[in-house]
């Protein structure tokens, strides 16, 4: 599939090439974009796994939005998981998002979305790729793109990572780059919040709710925080999942810890009282996924979902 748009080459001593772009170590002599050039401007990358966890994914969605809505142009690469998951939030914010591929714009990659590329062009994003047009993509080429997503944003958060991972690759071009680093913590006992955990021992910026990323991006882009309605509206939504979720203790042991159903079969004997453990169980695990507070992995784990209260 051929993107439709306004297609451009841009080349380093051209007047629209992104200054942050020249300023790092090795700026690509020549980019070729289909969208708005407009778009590419100093932004927050948010990049992770792309073999993402439910957690990954709304933890993506729930902090590009929010960049977003404060009107931050999103970064990211394009891949599965959560590159996806965080274009996907600044589209349905209303704001332009930018996303770097690893081959040429005529080689897209994914290619299963081709139709999310297409609507970051037709929403004023852009797609970008150091490589010419009909350039294939081959693996090495993805480390070398990752320098470009750091280098366009002011910082990258990292949602999710295991080890290795190659979400690392952006954080060192992060930091060779002189940008900010911050990481949305795991649990130490998932193999897909390893990486990002290590980041944080290594002293990364950690982002543990809305407020700390609402602090971040003030500090980044100068953003104020939300309008008292929109924090009156979040709080309320917070406080209805909270009355909905009634198995308090069951939902902390998953916040804090993945488990598989036998372990929760075992958990619930001691939290149950005089009720039937499994039937107790099953009414609270789909009561707090209900609330958004805890949600069900592929593997069938039960751990954290995406609600930061």
């Amino acid at each position: 599939m051929r993107l439709r748009g306004e297609r451009i080459e841009l080349s380093c001593a051209d007047v629209g090439y992104p200054a942050a772009l020249a300023r790092i170590a090795d700026p690509p002599p020549r980019l070729y974009l289909v969208g708005d050039p407009d778009a590419l401007r100093e932004g927050l990358a948010v990049v992770g796994a792309r073999k993402a966890t439910p957690y990954g994914i709304s933890c993506a969605q729930r902090f590009a939005g929010m960049a977003a809505r404060r009107g931050v142009v999103i970064v990211s690469g394009g891949a599965r998981g959560c590159d996806a998951a965080a274009h996907e939030a600044a589209l349905a914010a209303g704001a332009p998002t930018v996303a770097f591929l690893g081959g040429g714009c005529d080689e897209l990659y994914p290619a299963e979305h081709a139709g999310l590329f297409q609507r970051i062009v037709d929403a004023g994003g852009a797609i970008v790729s150091e490589r010419p047009w009909n350039c294939s993509p081959r693996p090495y080429m993805f480390r070398l793109r990752n320098r470009l997503i750091a280098g366009l944003a002011k910082a990258v958060l990292i949602v999710e990572a295991g080890l290795p991972s190659g979400t690392f690759s952006t954080a060192d071009e992060a930091l060779a780059a002189g940008r900010d680093v911050l990481v949305v913590p795991g649990a130490i006992t998932s193999a897909s919040s390893r990486g990002a955990n290590r980041l944080l021992y290594q002293g990364a910026l950690p982002i543990v709710d809305d407020d700390s990323f609402a602090d971040a991006l003030f500090s980044l882009f100068g953003c104020l925080k939300e309008p008292p309605s929109a924090l009156k509206d979040r709080r309320d939504t917070a406080s209805s999942s909270q009355t909905v979720d009634g198995g308090g203790a069951l939902v902390a042991v998953l916040r804090a810890e993945t488990k598989h159903p036998e372990d929760l079969y075992v958990l619930a004997c001691t939290l149950c009282g005089q009720e039937e453990p499994r039937a107790w169980l099953m009414q609270h695990l789909a009561e707090a996924e209900l609330a958004g507070s805890i949600v069900r992995y592929p593997d069938g784990r039960w751990g954290p979902g995406g609600l930061i209260l």
